[in-house]
């Protein structure tokens, strides 16, 4: 058999991967779901019935199949008469974007000062990972809760302080992956024959440890939507009006006896999207980590 035969033989990477990843059918399940909430957000004005932020006069209607429900409003209105359905719909577009921006910020910054704590070493590295100690010795949403108290409330504090939260998470996971890697032979190849520094961090390394990077931003983008929920829910995130899960689920905590609904409809999108994205990191581990493609 020729070369040029053998090679075309041989998988694509992105075959190879969603092979592996199919293989998790959790995972497949939840990349649907997910693609489906994102069909959500982006297509929120053509889907939902009615505005998010306007009162429709009539106050607290239990869904349509209820004894007292209106057809017109298929999952009832909340305490001041907004559609509860277009409020849910549009409040995808703010649970991933929140998860979106915090991900990416804890990504970028914990990457960069892992780089160069797992790289340099030494004294460097002890004053960055004291640091890191000092944030994870406090619980997350607690700490978050302070941050929020002293950049004061709002959608963007809010995302800011979750950021500062995950960040140790990838700090440490990008520290030990360099670590792992800085003395293997091609690294130490390419520094033979005059790699510079930037070029061994950034070129050499760092595309060698994204894979379990990739599954942490799935974990810190879940981590996202919860946080930014919690802190909603206690007042100190996304500000009413704004159709945010947690927030929602505030403004009708008072009806949890007598309008249920309100509480449950909020919850269990956050539970379905939570979950969702948690089971895309199961399988983008299991298509991504090389043991796991062994056994």
């Amino acid at each position: 058999m020729s070369v040029a035969t053998a090679k075309s033989t041989q998988p694509s990477a992105l075959a190879e991967f969603w092979y592996y990843f199919s293989r998790n059918k959790g995972a497949v399940i939840g990349l649907v779901v997910f693609l489906i909430v994102l069909f959500m957000a982006i297509f929120a004005p053509l889907i939902a019935p009615h505005d998010p932020n306007v009162p429709s006069g009539m106050q607290r209607l239990p869904p349509a199949w209820s004894e007292n429900g209106n057809s017109s409003f298929l999952l009832g209105t909340d305490a001041v008469g907004r559609d509860l359905l277009s409020r849910l719909i549009y409040g995808t577009r703010f649970s991933l974007f929140i998860g979106l921006v915090v991900a990416s910020l804890s990504a970028v910054a914990g990457v960069l000062i892992g780089l160069v704590a797992g790289y340099f070493r030494g004294r460097v590295d002890t004053f960055i990972m004291r640091i890191m100690d000092i944030i994870l010795a406090f619980p997350s949403l607690l700490l978050a809760l302070v941050l929020v108290a002293v950049l004061g409330p709002g959608l963007l504090n809010a995302m800011i302080a979750i950021s500062i939260v995950n960040q140790p998470h990838f700090v440490r996971l990008t520290r030990a992956a360099v670590m792992s890697e800085r003395e293997k032979e091609y690294v130490v190849a390419s520094r033979v024959a005059g790699a510079g520094t930037f070029r061994l961090m950034f070129k050499t390394i760092l595309p060698n440890c994204l894979a379990p990077l990739i599954v942490q931003a799935t974990l810190a983008f879940s981590a996202a939507i919860l946080d930014a929920a919690a802190l909603g829910f206690l007042g100190m995130g996304a500000q009413p009006p704004t159709s945010e899960w947690g927030t929602m689920l505030a403004d009708s905590r008072e009806f949890l006896q007598s309008n249920p609904w309100l509480v449950t409809f909020p919850g269990l999108c956050i539970l379905i999207t939570v979950l969702a994205i948690n089971l895309m990191g199961d399988g983008l581990r299991d298509a991504l980590d090389p043991k796991l493609k062994r056994s």
